[in-house]
Parts: structure tokens; sequence; C-alpha cells
């Protein structure tokens, strides 16, 4: 039988180098496991999941502490595996207490409106263009709603949440013309 690669560095290096392994205690009120490297965290705000299967370190779950060693012992490797840390308490800081990204709706002489169906966010009226402006919301959890000249973009998935507000952002772009002066779009102004 062909043994993967997390396997044969599991082998080799075994548990006894201690001092490179990163730990993450998981608070109370929130479970996760790990089935083929997929990270699951699941609390009340709902479930998360994260694909480390091209991780290049070993992660083990024991006593409610997940414990990241690197296959090597170089800064590089140390690196990756205090960013998986960071990815994990994120999910956890999520599924706890969610992320929420308010954007100002900014306009000079065309007011714009902001809708939300099925799954996309329509730009109307920007610059007076007849066509709306379409971005995409990502993931199940990420919901949209317009506020007056707020657009609030929630969910408990951190990745999820920041690309719905860069693509709004993307898509009202000001192209060919100077951006000192036609200052009309949807920008981000509050991160909670």
């Amino acid at each position: 039988m062909r043994r993967r690669k997390w396997e044969l560095a599991e082998y080799w290096l075994g548990m006894s180098t201690k001092e490179n392994i990163s730990t993450l205690e998981i608070p109370e009120g929130i479970s996760v496991s790990m089935v083929d490297r997929t990270i699951s965290v699941q609390g009340k705000l709902g479930t998360i999941k994260k694909d480390f299967t091209k991780l290049p370190a070993i992660l083990v779950i024991e006593n409610n502490i997940v414990k990241i060693q690197p296959y090597g012992k170089r800064r590089r490797d140390f690196a990756i595996s205090k960013t998986a840390r960071s990815i994990i308490t994120n999910m956890i800081k999520g599924v706890q207490n969610g992320y929420k990204y308010k954007m100002k709706i900014v306009f000079a002489h065309f007011p714009i409106t902001v809708k939300v169906k099925d799954g996309k966010v329509y730009v109307e009226n920007f610059f007076g263009e007849r066509k709306a402006r379409i971005s995409k919301i990502v993931g199940d959890s990420t919901k949209v709603t317009v506020e007056g000249d707020d657009v609030v973009i929630s969910g408990p998935h951190l990745e999820d949440v920041s690309q719905t507000a860069a693509n709004i952002e993307l898509s009202t772009r000001v192209k060919n013309k100077d951006q000192r002066v036609f200052l009309d779009g949807i920008y981000v102004y509050s991160r909670e």
C-alpha cells in the first residue's frame, strides 16, 4: 500500500521535537473535527470547513487542542504552521462572533442604487449607465443588506465576507478616468 506524503512525514519526524509545534486551544461551545485533512469548525453561527491537504504540516486534534507541526525546521516551515494556526483562529472567531464589513455608497451626480437578488449584487445607474454592474456573493452563509447609503456584508467566514466586499468594490471601479476626481463607487469603511 502506498503511503501519503504527510503519513511518511509523521513516520520520519515523530512527535519528538516539541519546540516547533504550534498549538491552539479550542474554546468552550466550539467543536473542531478533521476528516481527510479537512477541518470543520462548528459553533452557534454555523459550520465552516477548510481544506488543508496541500499544507506541508502535520495536523492533530487532541483534548481540545489543535497541534500543527511543520515537516521541516526552516523559517519558512514555521511561517506555514503559524499561518495555518491563524486561519483556524479566524474560523473559530467567525463561528463565535461573525464578521461584518460596512461599505459606503458614494456618488456625485448620478444616484447609485444597489439591489440584492439571487446571490448577486446589482449596482444600477453607476455614472448613468443603463446596464447594471453585477458582483457575486461568495459563500452560502454570507448576507448582504442595503441600509440607506450603506451596504452591510456579514457572515461567519472571513474569506467569504472579505471577498464579497472586494467583488462589490471592484465592480464599481472607475476606468479610463482620473480616480482622484471621479470618486463614485462603493468603498469599505468599517471592518468588525
